[in-house]
């Protein structure tokens, strides 16, 4: 994926990376914040959380290498994520 991201776009993507847990993705409205993600198991507890610079939201492989850092950390506290791949 060689264009630029659309910021909804990086949203969408973010919110699949961590299945089978939930994420919430959101951003400040004034659209010059951070991508704040939230990674809920299912019951609701806060197992992850990651800011993400809006820079690097439309930059698909900062985008890529970011998810993946964050779903190593979790993968490392022991929980179990599906296999996910960065939508090309």
């Amino acid at each position: 994926m060689n264009a630029p991201l659309r910021f909804n776009e990086a949203l969408l993507i973010a919110g699949h990376a961590f299945e089978p847990f939930q994420c919430v993705a959101w951003a400040a409205q004034d659209g010059h914040g951070e991508l704040s993600l939230t990674v809920i198991d299912r019951i609701s507890n806060r197992i992850g959380r990651k800011q993400i610079p809006r820079s690097a939201c439309a930059d698909a492989a900062q985008l890529e290498d970011l998810l993946t850092q964050a779903r190593n950390e979790l993968s490392n506290e022991g929980y179990t994520l599906q296999p996910w791949v960065m939508p090309a």
